[in-house]
């Protein structure tokens, strides 16, 4: 899952840069608090932009003050304060990264000892949130299980999808509509597609499952393109028609401006990223002073 949400930084104003980096810095306390500082290792963008995206729908106010930090000792940050919703975000985070490398092992027999770094901090994640780790344990499941059979482009993607609806309802609580169910169950559609996509010459190569080589079996991503793009564009054109729809359908009690970017233009530029074979270089950089 891990790579793919990132914001359009052409387009992103310089109050939403900063939130974001007080953001990410928050998470990765969140993650020392739940999980033990090794897990920090395990830091993503994705989650970053779902701490962001649960606070703002759930109406949780981010307190931000300038702190250190292991990286920075000397000159302190403003940081997002990690509270509540931020340690269970950096256990999933956790969990996330624990479950894919297990899902790399099963598929290629690599990644155990990857895996052994963030086992301790997975063990905590459960012990302290189950109800969150099952949830995410109970679709990693299904999606291998699915992906050991023939299916269609939809249902490959579906545990991803319903993953996505059920932990925002699981973080949201009494705030979730169907609206929120429906931005998150088409985002982790998106996410397992476009990853899908991104893999397709590896995966292909390496004759694992990939539900764009099964529905094609194009000789690689760049003959796919040239082939098949008009009906690619499509399937991701309608995920951006429903991302858009039901994010209109939704009430922020906050500024609204770093999550529209995201999903609104970041999506989007990455999806032309993959379809276009580009490598995914780094984006600027999160940590302060480095560029």
């Amino acid at each position: 899952m891990f790579g793919y949400v990132r914001y359009d930084l052409p387009f992103l104003l310089v109050k939403d840069l900063t939130l974001y980096r007080a953001l990410y810095c928050g998470l990765c306390k969140g993650i020392g608090r739940s999980c033990g500082q090794r897990a920090r290792l395990g830091l993503t963008y994705d989650v970053t932009f779902l701490s962001a995206l649960v606070h703002n729908i759930a109406g949780i106010d981010i307190r931000i003050e300038k702190q250190n930090c292991f990286e920075h000792t000397i000159r302190k940050r403003p940081i997002a304060c990690a509270d509540p919703l931020t340690e269970e975000l950096g256990a999933l985070n956790t969990v996330l990264v624990y479950s894919k490398l297990t899902d790399d092992i099963a598929d290629s027999g690599r990644g155990r000892i990857k895996r052994r770094w963030f086992r301790k901090g997975f063990k905590r994640a459960k012990k302290r949130y189950p109800e969150m780790t099952e949830i995410v344990a109970r679709y990693m499941r299904e999606q291998a299980q699915t992906e050991k059979g023939k299916c269609s482009m939809d249902g490959a993607a579906e545990p991803s999808a319903m993953m996505m609806r059920r932990l925002s309802e699981h973080f949201l609580g009494g705030k979730a509509t169907e609206a929120t169910g429906e931005l998150f169950y088409h985002l982790g559609k998106w996410v397992y597609l476009i990853d899908a996509l991104d893999d397709y010459d590896k995966d292909r190569k390496k004759k694992r499952f990939n539900p764009f080589v099964a529905a094609y079996g194009c000789a690689s991503l760049q003959d796919l393109m040239k082939e098949k793009g008009e009906e690619v564009r499509f399937l991701f054109d309608t995920l951006f028609y429903a991302l858009r729809e039901h994010l209109s359908h939704i009430e922020f009690p906050f500024n609204r401006d770093l999550t529209d970017n995201v999903i609104l233009r970041g999506i989007p530029a990455e999806t032309e990223r993959v379809m276009q074979g580009v490598k995914n270089t780094a984006q600027e950089k999160i940590k302060y002073g480095v560029k």
